[in-house]
């Protein structure tokens, strides 16, 4: 007759998967500090190599302690010091060797944000062209393609900004499912109405004589494209009868 497996085996696993976490329960954790970061985010930088949770037999993701605070010091990276992904692999690596990182100094912009003493980058993490074609494992020709459709747009200086990387490795996976950029059109389309109808409700806000009000704006516009995207996954969900992990 098998044995039933005795209850110091079976704390062993719960005990196993207890400090383990769902993509989910990450992006909830580090929204606190990052509120723009998304599970689409995560998976990017996860298929950079710079993250390597676990997985579960079907296939989900468990992320461990080590794993949030490793994506936090990256996301950390990328806003406050403005490092391109190649640059924070190596300050990673050197951490765990237990070396001192230095990063590079930082003075505060007149709005409060970080900014490079020695130099006016903008406020914002940017990536040159070949940084961009290289996370996103595509050719010159196929970048041109995606340019050609809206689906990436490059900076007034010919550079991206780092969100543009998040956009690039999506169009990428969703190519190897057949998927061409002008299949993609109807997705621009419907983001960029639904930019639009933010941008009309902070409008006000941004015109208004108040310089404390015109901040909020900036605050109001991240609150309603956070809900805007959940809206737009939610139906796209419920429309195809799944549900994402």
């Amino acid at each position: 007759m098998p044995q039933t497996p005795s209850g110091g085996a079976g704390h062993g696993t719960a005990a196993t998967d207890s400090g383990l976490m769902s993509i989910g329960t990450v992006l909830n954790v580090l929204r606190h500090e990052f509120p723009e970061v998304t599970i689409s985010k995560i998976r990017f930088l996860e298929s950079e190599g710079l993250v390597e949770p676990q997985r579960t037999p079907s296939g989900y993701r468990k992320f461990s302690a080590h794993d949030v605070e490793r994506l936090g010091h990256v996301l950390r990276m990328q806003r406050d010091h403005y490092l391109p992904l190649k640059v924070i692999r190596e300050h990673l690596e050197a951490m765990e060797r237990g070396e001192a990182v230095q990063l590079p100094a930082l003075s505060r912009h007149h709005d409060g944000n970080p900014v490079p003493e020695s130099s006016e980058a903008p406020r914002v993490a940017r990536i040159g062209r070949q940084e961009l074609l290289a996370a996103a494992g595509v050719e010159e020709q196929e970048l041109r393609e995606w340019e050609s459709y809206g689906l990436v747009t490059p900076l007034e200086d010919g550079v991206y900004d780092a969100e543009t990387l998040t956009v690039a490795a999506l169009v990428a996976e969703l190519g190897r499912f057949g998927l061409e950029p002008r299949h993609l059109r109807v997705m621009k389309a419907a983001a960029d109405r639904e930019a639009g109808l933010v941008e009309q409700v902070v409008a006000p806000l941004k015109r208004h004589r108040n310089p404390q009000t015109r901040a909020h704006a900036e605050a109001r516009t991240k609150e309603l494209a956070g809900l805007a995207v959940k809206l737009h996954a939610a139906l796209v969900q419920t429309a195809l009868g799944v549900r994402l992990p």
